[in-house]
């Protein structure tokens, strides 16, 4: 990752909010948070920490079902759709270990416990192919190109790839490192403005770290664009 990757929020902004804060607090209960006959000379702050990163892991599921009255012609027509989604694939690039065959499903529609509406099919027959794989732009493209399958006759039952950002060890330290570093940034501004010197750290708190999607409009499953966040809690001593 690059320094322009990294959107780590401005320190002051999250530790002068929390500043103001307990200020108001001490002024509320005589003076508590900065007065030092109350042995409670504190300050407890936040740092964010923020990384763009991009999903290193897709899984794209493509299930397709044909439907008819005849059960072995429902199957036949399953099983040259299966040769097609097979062929497709192979012709996208990607290796045969990289690709799985789900269980077949088959649905007798007059062995339901509900009537079937009228002219509904009585057998339904469908099949799922699922690709995992680290070659995330492929299957970016892939999804792209599955019309190509839809002219082939082949009727998908579309479900969008799913993108999975699997290295946050790689970059835990780092981020925990700069949260920590936010939340004292803070600290210091409120200690300089309260007029009493930083001291040791009395307690801290990490918080769980999540996986966003960059564009908070999106889902974060499906967005191949990730945000990662992370929250540390500092308490400082003042002496």
């Amino acid at each position: 990752m690059t320094a322009s990757d990294r959107n780590l929020l401005p320190p002051i902004v999250f530790g002068g909010l929390i500043a103001v804060g307990l200020i108001g607090a001490g002024v509320a209960i005589g003076g508590g948070v900065i007065n030092a006959q109350t042995g409670n000379r504190q300050v407890t702050v936040r740092g964010l920490a923020e990384r763009n990163v991009t999903a290193d892991l897709a899984i794209l599921p493509l299930r397709f079902t044909v439907a008819g009255e005849d059960l072995p012609a429902v199957q036949s027509q399953i099983d040259a759709d299966l040769t097609r989604v097979r062929s497709f694939l192979t012709q996208q690039g990607y290796a045969d270990d990289t690709v799985t065959i789900g269980r077949l499903e088959v649905t007798d529609t007059q062995s339901q416990s509900y009537a079937p509406s009228p002219g509904t099919p009585r057998y339904v027959v469908a099949q799922t192919v699922t690709v995992r794989t680290t070659d995330v732009a492929r299957v970016a493209q892939t999804e792209r190109a599955l019309n190509d399958l839809v002219r082939q006759g082949v009727l998908l039952d579309f479900t969008p790839p799913t993108y999975v950002f699997t290295k946050l060890n790689d970059i835990r330290p780092a981020m925990i490192a700069e949260a920590t570093a936010s939340a004292r940034s803070g600290a210091e501004q409120f200690a300089e403005d309260a007029g009493a010197p930083l001291g040791p750290i009395r307690q801290a708190t990490q918080g769980s770290f999540e996986i966003l999607a960059r564009e908070d409009v999106d889902n974060e499953a499906t967005s191949l664009e990730k945000r990662v966040r992370v929250v540390a809690t500092v308490t400082y001593q003042l002496r």
